[in-house]
């Protein structure tokens, strides 16, 4: 079941996260000195038009195209897939690193 933020201040974290990604994201494409046209290519789009939703915080880059993606605009991928997870899934990204907390034996065994 998809996920909908259910209240006003968490759409709009939402929204304000989407744009801050898609202004990233064109920021490595100018960097790379490539068009959105250049870029949809290399990644195997077929309409540019996406690559703009995206860049403009409408769209989410897809999993399944953000290796080729990074390698398009010379990011390293697993920092590029860990920068965009912290944008779209936010607490996701939290619960994977984070500093873990002792786990309960952990704080057991030292008390």
């Amino acid at each position: 079941m998809p996920r909908t933020p259910s209240d006003p201040v968490r759409a709009a974290e939402t929204k304000r996260l989407r744009r801050e990604a898609g202004l990233w994201l064109k920021s490595l494409r100018a960097g790379a000195n490539l068009t959105q046209a250049e870029l949809a290519e290399r990644v195997g789009l077929r309409y540019y038009t996406f690559i703009s939703q995206v860049e403009s915080g409408l769209g989410r880059a897809p999993v399944e195209i953000q290796g080729a993606w990074a390698e398009a605009v010379g990011a390293d991928p697993a920092e590029f897939a860990r920068t965009l997870l912290r944008h779209y899934e936010p607490e996701l990204y939290r619960l994977l690193f984070s500093p873990a907390k002792p786990q309960r034996a952990d704080r057991e065994a030292t008390v």
